[in-house]
């Protein structure tokens, strides 16, 4: 399976990405800022979604569209 973020670079386990657009985050009552980097990535079965955590946000996914790899 390979997880390819918005530009087409391929992600791994571990990678670090930064978001490319202002995305607002459901349950949470917050939205995180275009620019924001995301360390420590985890990607799951579905080839669009990766698992990561942000400080004030656990177990958040996104959707590979959203980010680009630093």
């Amino acid at each position: 399976m390979d997880v390819r973020d918005a530009v087409g670079n391929l992600l791994a386990d571990g990678d670090s990405v930064t978001l490319i657009k202002d995305l607002k985050v459901k349950g949470a009552g917050q939205t995180l800022k275009r620019g924001t980097v995301i360390r420590s990535i985890r990607l799951t079965g579905d080839e669009q979604e990766i698992d990561c955590r942000h400080e004030s946000i656990k177990g958040l996914v996104l959707r590979a569209e959203f980010v680009r790899k630093l």
